[in-house]
């Protein structure tokens, strides 16, 4: 009898039987048919025995066979695959050995003194981001001190000592803290005592920790609220309910005491926020008359599908609201349709009113502006010896650096080169001055309590009735408050369909800010502009999804010029190629933006590079410990920048542990600008609990 042998896996004996004889299945050869003959020639199957890796998958091919990729750990051709050893990248706590096994590797317990967790896993990019942490271990904290009575016990980084008690010391070996101007302090523990301008004392609780300063608890999310409820006043002791997720607002539309941002269904309604088309209103019924993404229950418009965008805040969309900026003049009569302007001043006529008009004294009626500095192109000249972000057509003093454009006394003359800013006749400096109340006019000069701070200004100085302690700003009466309810967007690649652009979520009164799209490179801006200043936030990418850049921005003149502090979680090439190869390495960097071509695929590239573009982008600083931002997990940063010295200094916290410091770095490519946040193919990024002040 004559047959066909089937290797194991042969699919075609097994439907097509040659001569229609039966086809019986058996291991080891495979039988081939010679056209126009009779006879069968046997094919050796290749994959048996299997010639590839332990492991690898061998598939028989017309010309032989082909063996799969190594296994994880390993790398090779799949016939011959030897072990990566990713020790290489040092994923080990210094002092801690890391043990390469085959395949993968795993990292000793931390060193004495240390606490973390134990560090294993297969491949190189695992390794990398995935290196192990030790965190000091306080052996001082908690329960009964390692050291003998009569001592104290100093935490050191991995062991501790103990110190006699010195002369002095209050009770039982307490030491006695002190504030700035002497005083004994009475904050907590994790609080620090700080000097008020008008030389009073306060206290502010550390970094992972809130309250009242006297008394301060853990804050695991750095958003200015306790864990747990502490036994004061002050509206900063309640509990956070959100105790992992930054929620510096507190938002909890249902009221059931968990936060919206960690709460599943916000309001309460049994429909879960993701199919919910109204998250924070309850309607169980859905009901959506005009099918866009807004529910009839908080749709503001809604027969008319909209983006919910209602310029001035009275509960009506723009597109359904007949005088969208609430200054009763119609919107088809209205020359500046979302700024009220009663007036209607158009001083060059192009039909554009001067408080909306990017060139009030040149016809634009198309208000083009590619920079995004808000200024049109026609009357943008680009000309700025100061470097203060203000053309010098535009600037109220040409040649000495004033980003705030503060003029006090209205006169045209900055407050920065003028001497005299409230015109009281009382110069600032020069006799018969100084002027105890410089900003605010007060020719009697008159200051019952002598402490050289005139009546007229006594604990509001510039006036603006916001208390000196709670002023962000004291000597500017235009800024009071952090607020970034109102921005600028600026999306920094805006050709192409690769991604879309990032959705901005203001919440917190303009302290909070969320971005929720896998988007191109963009800013939220604020339009607020600062000499010196210091920013202060809190960093948390909400998700376990990816992995690339956020961060914030300061010096803000346009879109081709600003500072940008941006942090990458792992080593990506950036995966368009045009116009160059564009590789991120994980880790914090600074960079200065000075950009000749402004926003497009060039910027873009450069900005996702680690190091120099030229004509792009300057790497001022980078963190040299080359570590991502974790999953989940909040950061508080704090920066300096004094335009006027050059002076940048940037500090990242992860809860109370200081673990970035970029040191002084001098640089005055730009000196001065506005604030904002930034964000690159990034989603589900929170800063929140922001805060500025000038200085």
């Amino acid at each position: 009898m004559i047959g066909c042998l089937s290797a194991n896996h042969g699919r075609g004996c097994q439907s097509r039987p040659l001569f229609a004889i039966p086809c019986k299945q058996r291991a080891g050869t495979l039988w081939r048919r010679r056209e126009g003959r009779t006879s069968i020639t046997p094919v050796r199957n290749e994959c048996i025995p299997n010639p590839c890796f332990s492991g690898v998958t061998c598939t028989q091919t017309s010309t032989g066979f082909r063996c799969g990729s190594c296994p994880a750990g390993f790398t090779g051709n799949g016939t011959h695959c030897t072990d990566i050893n990713e020790c290489t990248v040092n994923p080990c706590f210094p002092r801690v050995r890391c043990v390469n096994t085959s395949p993968g590797f795993h990292c000793d317990p931390c060193p004495i003194g240390y606490i973390g967790k134990r560090v294993d896993g297969i491949g190189l990019n695992y390794a990398k981001s995935n290196k192990q942490t030790c965190d000091d271990l306080n052996e001082c904290e908690g329960g009964a001190s390692p050291c003998p009575a009569n001592t104290v016990c100093t935490n050191t980084k991995g062991s501790y000592k103990c110190t006699p008690c010195k002369a002095g010391q209050g009770g039982p070996c307490k030491s006695e803290r002190r504030c700035p101007n002497g005083a004994i302090s009475k904050c907590h523990e994790n609080a620090d005592c700080i000097l008020e301008q008008d030389g009073s004392t306060a206290c502010v609780c550390a970094v992972g920790w809130a309250g009242s300063g006297i008394l301060c608890a853990k804050d695991t999310d750095i958003d200015g609220f306790p864990d747990e409820k502490l036994r004061c006043s002050d509206v900063k002791c309640r509990k956070d309910n959100c105790v992992t997720v930054p929620n510096s607002g507190q938002e909890d539309a249902d009221r059931d005491g968990i936060g919206d941002a960690c709460d599943d269904d916000a309001d309460g309604d049994g429909i879960p926020n993701m199919q919910d088309n109204c998250v924070y209103v309850p309607n169980v019924d859905q009901k959506n008359i005009d099918q866009d993404d807004y529910g009839d229950a908080c749709d503001n418009c809604r027969n008319i599908k909209n983006d919910q965008t209602d310029t001035d805040k009275d509960g009506k969309g723009d597109v359904c609201d007949n005088d969208m900026d609430g200054d009763r003049i119609d919107n088809t009569r209205d020359n500046c349709k979302k700024v009220p302007n009663p007036d209607q001043k158009d001083s060059d006529g192009d039909g554009v009113g001067d408080v909306c008009d990017s060139c009030p004294k040149v016809k634009n009626p198309d208000q083009s502006d590619a920079d995004h500095d808000l200024v049109g192109d026609l009357c943008d000249t680009n000309q700025d010896r100061d470097g203060d972000g203000y053309q010098d057509t535009s600037d109220n003093c040409p040649s000495v650096v004033n980003s705030d454009q503060l003029d006090t006394d209205k006169d045209g003359e900055g407050d920065e080169c003028d001497e005299d800013d409230d015109n009281d006749g009382i110069p600032d400096i020069s006799p018969p001055g100084p002027d105890n109340c410089r900003i605010v006019p007060n020719p009697d000069q008159l200051d019952s309590d002598g402490n050289g701070i005139g009546n007229a200004c006594e604990g509001d100085f510039d006036k603006d009735y916001v208390d000196n302690k709670i002023d962000v700003c004291p000597e500017n009466a235009e800024i009071k408050l952090t607020d970034f309810r109102a921005y600028q967007t600026v999306v920094l690649d805006p050709e192409g369909d690769a991604q879309i652009d990032p959705h901005w979520i203001v919440l917190n009164e303009g302290m909070e800010i969320v971005q929720t799209m896998n988007s191109d490179p963009g800013l939220a801006v604020g339009y607020t502009a600062f000499n010196g200043v210091d920013f202060e936030g809190t960093f948390h990418v909400n998700t376990e999804t990816d992995d690339d850049y956020a961060g914030f921005i300061f010096g803000y003149q346009d879109s081709s010029s600003f500072y940008v502090v941006m942090w990458k979680q792992m080593e990506q090439t950036y995966w368009q190629a045009n116009p160059f190869r564009a590789v991120a390495e994980p880790g914090i960097q600074l960079k200065a933006v000075k950009s000749t071509t402004g926003p497009g695929e060039h910027l873009r590239n450069a900005l996702w590079h680690t190091g120099d573009t030229l004509n792009q982008v300057k790497l001022l600083w980078k963190d040299p410990r080359n570590v991502g931002w974790k999953d989940k997990t909040s950061y508080r940063w704090f920066l300096q920048h004094r335009p006027s010295a050059g002076y940048i200094r940037v500090k990242f916290f992860e809860g109370p542990e200081l673990v970035a410091d970029s040191g002084v770095i001098l640089d005055t490519t730009m000196r001065g600008g506005r604030l904002g946040v930034f964000c690159f193919s990034q989603e589900n990024i929170i800063w929140s609990n922001l805060r500025y002040r000038c200085n």
